[in-house]
């Protein structure tokens, strides 16, 4: 890891900037101790638009944004993400790469290699380890025996280029390899293919060791949107939902400030963050990794985790083509 504590502004720049890498580019420009330096995209004229917007520059080519930064978030689609990875590495400057870390487990040990030979920093962009309802979750959660998840979204055409299961799944599969903490045993898994040529939406039911089982459903062709995770163990229920940045935790044991208690012996906690900016918390992390403050929350042990798992939930997938049109799934239960 380097170190930059003692030096200025972490220098940083962003390839690709549709939807999310123009989201970067404006944490970056707003973050203390990080200088938006340039951005690079293949249409020049968005490029020109971001730098414009957040008062930076524009790069002729990655080389050239490569040799003017020490931190780049990378926001291509995802089958460009080991190339440009690989380059990053090869260039010596530390990256974020947005979710997932590629598209397939063969390119993330491309990416995986590169990093390891040049000593590179990576960071993978699961931003909901950022989402401050995390916290109650980790705090919480310590021998899950069920996990329901639903992530659900219109459709935007963003990540059209892969399935569901990487483009959106692959979130809560990074949040259970991380709380089970425990290796997959079994997988039943399905997939429909509605408004595009991939699987647009999927459920899997994961078996792990230890006896856990987790109901993962993901879609981006629902009629609303639903970021929600509900944790069933012996001594408690935690139901978060994401996007809100909200958390309810039932737990047993008698609280005499608990004025919505459900029954005798079961206490209700609540708590909202409303305020919370994930995506600033992620890039400020990043930056503070790059100057050697602290190690990368997700890196990339954590990124090809959440990958292994989504490609073995793929191989284990039956796919249906959808034959009568466009059918919107209307989201999970409260």
């Amino acid at each position: 890891m380097s170190d930059k504590s003692a030096a200025g502004p972490v220098r940083c720049g962003v390839v690709g900037v549709g939807h999310l890498g123009a989201l970067h580019a404006a944490k970056y420009a707003a973050l203390e101790g990080a200088e938006l330096v340039a951005v690079f995209d293949v249409d020049g004229r968005r490029a020109r638009s971001v730098a414009a917007q957040y008062g930076c520059s524009t790069a002729a080519s990655l080389a050239d944004l490569l040799g003017r930064v020490d931190a780049v978030s990378i926001a291509v689609p995802s089958v460009g993400h080991a190339e440009v990875a690989v380059a990053t590495a090869g260039a010596g400057v530390a990256m974020l790469i947005e979710k997932p870390l590629a598209h397939d487990v063969e390119a993330g040990c491309a990416i995986e290699r590169a990093a390891a030979d040049a000593g590179t920093l990576v960071q993978v962009g699961h931003l909901e380890r950022f989402n401050p309802v995390f916290d109650d979750l980790r705090a919480v959660v310590r021998t899950p025996r069920f996990v329901e998840c639903h992530r659900l979204s219109p459709f935007a055409g963003r990540g059209a280029d892969t399935d569901v299961v990487f483009d959106v799944m692959i979130h809560d599969l990074d949040l259970l390899a991380y709380l089970v903490g425990r290796p997959v045993a079994g997988v039943e898994a399905v997939g429909v293919s509605v408004l595009s040529d991939k699987v647009d939406i999927a459920n899997a039911r994961l078996r792990f060791e230890g006896g856990c089982i987790a109901n993962v459903t993901a879609s981006r062709v629902s009629l609303k949107r639903e970021r929600k995770l509900r944790i069933f163990q012996e001594d408690a229920y935690v139901s978060v939902d994401f996007d809100n940045r909200s958390a309810l935790i039932a737990y047993k044991g008698d609280d005499p400030s608990d004025a919505t208690s459900p029954m005798d012996g079961i206490s209700v906690r609540t708590r909202d963050f409303a305020d919370a900016d994930p995506l600033a918390a992620q890039i400020a992390a990043f930056v503070a990794s790059v100057r050697g403050v602290a190690e990368p929350v997700v890196g990339l042990r954590e990124g090809m985790r959440a990958l292994r798992l989504a490609e073995l939930i793929v191989s284990n997938m039956e796919v249906h083509a959808s034959t009568s049109g466009a059918t919107l799934h209307d989201g999970g239960g409260d």
